[in-house]
């Protein structure tokens, strides 16, 4: 397997992003429940892709993205893997790749947001070291909404 930094508009990455979005439509009954605006070309800071190899046709995997919201702290956005490849690591070397991309840009944590329909992704996340927060922005409020961070060590 192999994370790498790709375009937003790469085809796998489009691929990845939409099964996400059917897959939490599915989870919450309905195809609108993201509190704030959609992430997008122009506000996502980096976009990375696991591929199950190097070679130009190989299966992507899984994806996640950062938007910056400081010159401190940026957050984990359309993380995704796919159901085949869950349970492989996947999802932790995409999550090491967003934070070792936030330690090199000097971002003192990273922020995020689930949901109460995501108890798979809550255990995660917690695993990873992720710890619970007030909820941020559009996500006050929602009472769906699992806020966490995380503090980037660049030691």
């Amino acid at each position: 397997m192999i994370v790498r930094a790709v375009p937003w508009d790469l085809p796998a990455a489009i691929e990845l992003r939409e099964a996400q979005r059917v897959e939490i439509a599915e989870r919450y009954g309905t195809d609108d429940s993201e509190p704030g605006p959609a992430p997008t070309a122009a506000d996502i800071t980096a976009f990375f892709v696991a591929f199950e190899s190097e070679t130009p046709d190989a299966l992507a995997l899984g994806c996640g993205g950062l938007r910056q919201l400081s010159a401190s702290e940026a957050e984990v956005k359309r993380m995704y893997v796919i159901p085949t490849a869950r349970g492989t690591g996947v999802s932790t070397a995409i999550l090491d790749a967003l934070e070792d991309f936030g330690r090199s840009r000097g971002w003192a944590r990273l922020v995020l947001e689930t949901g109460t329909e995501q108890p798979d992704a809550v255990r995660f996340y917690e695993r990873e070291g992720y710890t619970p927060i007030p909820s941020f922005g559009y996500y006050a409020g929602n009472a769906e909404s699992l806020c966490y961070e995380k503090p980037l060590q660049t030691s």
